[in-house]
């Protein structure tokens, strides 16, 4: 059985890997993709003139985030022939492997190796992570980060008070790459405050309360060289964070809140303003767009580490690491329904979370198949044969929504076809590729050339920089729908239906991603649509 499973695992990250390669440069590129390329760029002109060039540390705001991936993937497109923009996606898909990968081990050393495989299969088969992993510079490496990181707490309460050099290395560089990645990284010392609460009260019991504390500042004293290691890693990836030993908490103070121009996103039929979200946003966003199987075993996976806690016969060690678990996968959505930050673009801030959610349901479905075999042995196949059906809807969602799986919902909300009128599907704008694509082809099908002395001219409702780059040098593109020969405009409530010829239409599930408009003698006024309130 153990051999099975790992084999199986080995497979399943093979397939995905292979996938993902062959995949990669169908996904376009988002509102953030051009900025990040061009932080990318100062970062390294940083470093390449020995910190004289300082322009990294004051651009937009992305100088409170890490720009880790970033520079690996400007300077990954220094030494591969693809395009810069490609080179992004395929290191975005690196990440997200190698986060799959991790999400293994994690659940594998928790649960066994069937919860590694259960976790693995439910994160690659997660819709929302794995179209984030191509495309989100920000959250997917960000998530594969903390279950770096997670995976470091986990060994450490086996280990304690005597974590390996592997460990602390572990621990060390998850948290470099976690809080060089975002802020919201330093979350992970309130899940090893808390979770190790069983193992603290355990050993306080057993070892008497100054035995206990000078254990406890063994482990920490041995953290140090990896708590160096993290600090220098952040550093790296994040310079702001160095140059003032309290910008960390600047960032931290700048981001608990909303420091843009509010706008509206469309919630549950309503259109609201995002520092006005109601509590039930995260709850309800994640509950539709997590595929069903993973929502079951993940709730059984809370409910039984609840159970457990306050058993006797369950090690303390177990107790610390379930608990860490479920606080990793929980507290952060419990943190925004009592806080009510500003909260937009679904649930992909939120990313981080889905990876010990995967973790406890497939340690969840270990115990029960387990159980079953204690019991009623007859009914392993029957729950192994409900989990992979569980697994086989989101899959076909996830083939049919190709290459915006980021989009999906899962078939308590409709799938995309029920929640397109009621919640933010292409937020993005990846369709402007695919929609840029097909523009092309018209045009060349019929030999079409822009009038003389000119390019073509294309308004756009949506990204700007992004439909730039995915039409290439041939177009100019605006706002401006006057004066130009085509329109370009996202599915979402805030681009207009216009009447004019359609020449693309990118769909999905009967849902329109995005369309191109051919209004050359047409007088079109605007491409926003102002909705009723």
């Amino acid at each position: 059985m153990e051999r099975t499973c790992d084999d199986f695992a080995f497979m399943v990250l093979a397939a995905v890997s292979l996938i993902a390669g062959l995949t990669f440069r169908d996904y376009g590129l988002g509102w953030d993709d051009y900025t990040h390329a061009e932080y990318a760029d100062l970062l390294l002109r940083m470093y390449g003139s020995g910190f004289k060039d300082t322009g990294a540390l004051s651009f937009a705001n992305l100088y409170m985030y890490g720009g880790g991936f970033d520079m690996a993937a400007a300077l990954l497109h220094k030494v591969i022939p693809l395009e810069l923009f490609e080179t992004r996606r395929l290191v975005g898909a690196i990440v997200g492997v190698i986060g799959l990968a991790v999400t293994w081990r994690l659940g594998r050393r928790v649960g066994g190796p069937l919860a590694g495989l259960a976790a693995l299969l439910l994160l690659a088969l997660c819709p929302i992570f794995y179209g984030h992993m191509f495309m989100n510079p920000k959250d997917a490496p960000f998530a594969v980060a903390m279950v770096i990181l997670m995976t470091g707490l986990v060994r450490l309460a086996e280990e304690y008070p005597q974590p390996s050099p592997r460990t602390i290395l572990i621990v060390g560089l998850g948290a470099g790459l976690s809080i060089g990645s975002r802020i919201l990284g330093g979350l992970a010392l309130v899940y090893a405050l808390f979770g190790f609460l069983p193992l603290f009260i355990e050993e306080f019991r057993r070892q008497g309360a100054r035995e206990a504390i000078h254990r406890f500042v063994h482990v920490v004293y041995v953290l140090i060289p990896g708590l160096v290691l993290g600090y220098l890693v952040m550093g790296l990836i994040w310079p702001w964070s160095i140059i003032r030993f309290d910008n960390p908490f600047h960032a931290l103070t700048y981001f608990s809140h909303f420091f843009e121009k509010p706008w509206k996103e469309m919630f549950d039929g309503a259109l609201v303003s995002v520092p006005d979200m109601p509590w039930s946003y995260l709850p309800t966003l994640f509950a539709l767009q997590l595929p069903e199987v993973l929502l079951t075993l993940l709730g059984a996976g809370i409910i039984g580490t609840f159970v457990v806690l306050p058993r006797s016969d369950v090690a303390a060690r177990r107790k610390t690491i379930l608990l860490m678990l479920a606080l990793a996968a929980t507290l952060p959505i419990a943190i925004a329904i009592l806080k009510r930050p500003a909260l937009y673009n679904g649930i992909r801030h939120f990313v981080f979370v889905i990876p010990p959610m995967t973790v406890l349901g497939g340690v969840a479905l270990a115990w029960i198949v387990n159980k079953l075999g204690q019991n009623r042995r007859s009914w392993q196949p029957v729950a192994l044969a409900v989990f992979i059906f569980g697994l086989l809807l989101p899959l076909g969602e996830m083939i049919r929504l190709h290459p915006y799986q980021y989009t999906h919902f899962n078939h308590i909300a409709g799938t995309v076809r029920g929640a397109d009128d009621r919640f933010m599907l292409d937020y993005w704008g990846l369709a402007f590729k695919q929609a840029s694509d097909g523009l092309r082809e018209q045009l060349e099908e019929h030999h079409e050339v822009p009038p003389p002395g000119r390019k073509w001219k294309v308004a756009v409702c949506g990204p700007q920089r992004p439909a730039q780059v995915a039409l290439g040098p041939d177009f100019t593109i605006g706002w401006d729908s006057h004066a130009a020969d085509f329109a370009m405009t996202l599915g979402e409530f805030y681009c207009k239906g216009l009447t004019a010829p359609v020449m693309v239409e990118v769909k999905r599930d009967d849902v329109v991603f995005a369309r191109v408009y051919d209004i050359r003698g047409r007088s079109i006024s605007s491409l926003l649509s102002i909705p009723a309130p």
